[in-house]
C-alpha cells in the first residue's frame, strides 16, 4: 500500500513537471520580469504565482472550481479577464521606459500581486485540479489528505520550475544594461506574452 501511494505521488509529480514545462503565461511573464527588473522581482512574482495555484487548489477542494467549469458564463468571464490582464501586462512591458521599469522594480508587492492575480484568473489551473488531480486519488483512502498532498506537490513542482526560469532569465540582466538591448529584449518578451495571451484565449475556448 505504501509503495503504491509513493508511486502515485511520483507519477503525479512527473505529470505536474511536464505540464509546467509547457510554455504558458507564467513562464513568459516570469522571464519578462526577471530579465527586465531582476531576480528579486521575479521571485516576488513566483511567490504570488505559488499562492495563486494553492488558492485555486483549495477552492477546487470545496467544489467551487467545478461550479466554474460547469458554468459557461463564469468560465468565459474568468477566461477573458485572464486574457485581458495578460494583454495589459504585455502592453505595459512594451511601453514602459527603462527608467520607469527601474523605479517599479522596487515594489516587490506589486509583482507578488500580479503573479497571484494571473493565476486566480487562469481557468486552466481550475481545470487541472478537477480533471487531472482526481485521477491520482485513491477512492479507498481519505480524500482530503490526498487532495492536500497532491496540491502541495503540484505547487512545489511549479514553484521549482518558475524559480529556475527566474534564475536563468535574471542572468540576462547584466547583458541588458545597454538601453537599446534592454528595450529590444523587453519588447520581444512583451510580444511573446501577447502571443501567449492570444493562444491562451484560443486554447481555453469551449
Amino acid at each position: 500500500m505504501e509503495f503504491s501511494a509513493a508511486s502515485t505521488l511520483l507519477s503525479f509529480a512527473l505529470t505536474s513537471l511536464l505540464i509546467e514545462l509547457t510554455p504558458g503565461p507564467n513562464m513568459t511573464y516570469l522571464a519578462l520580469v526577471a530579465a527586465r527588473d531582476g531576480r528579486r522581482s521575479g521571485f516576488a512574482t513566483v511567490a504570488g504565482v505559488a499562492l495563486g495555484l494553492a488558492t485555486v487548489g483549495a477552492i477546487a477542494a470545496f467544489g467551487v472550481a467545478e461550479l466554474i467549469q460547469s458554468s459557461r458564463f463564469l468560465y468565459d468571464g474568468l477566461r477573458w479577464a485572464g486574457v485581458l490582464f495578460l494583454l495589459y501586462l504585455a502592453w505595459e512591458g512594451w511601453t514602459m521606459s527603462a527608467e520607469a521599469a527601474a523605479g517599479e522594480a522596487q515594489s516587490d508587492f506589486r509583482y507578488f500581486l500580479r503573479g497571484l492575480i494571473t493565476n486566480l484568473l487562469n481557468p486552466k489551473a481550475a481545470v487541472f485540479y478537477i480533471a487531472v488531480l482526481p485521477t491520482f486519488i485513491d477512492a479507498t483512502r481519505p480524500i482530503l489528505p490526498q487532495t492536500v498532498s497532491l496540491t502541495a506537490i503540484y505547487v512545489l513542482v511549479a514553484t521549482l520550475v518558475h524559480g529556475t526560469i527566474v534564475v536563468l532569465a535574471g542572468a540576462l540582466r547584466p547583458i541588458l544594461n545597454n538601453p537599446r538591448r534592454e528595450k529590444a529584449a523587453r519588447r520581444v518578451l512583451s510580444a511573446l506574452l501577447a502571443c501567449v495571451a492570444i493562444w491562451f484565449a484560443w486554447s481555453t475556448a469551449r
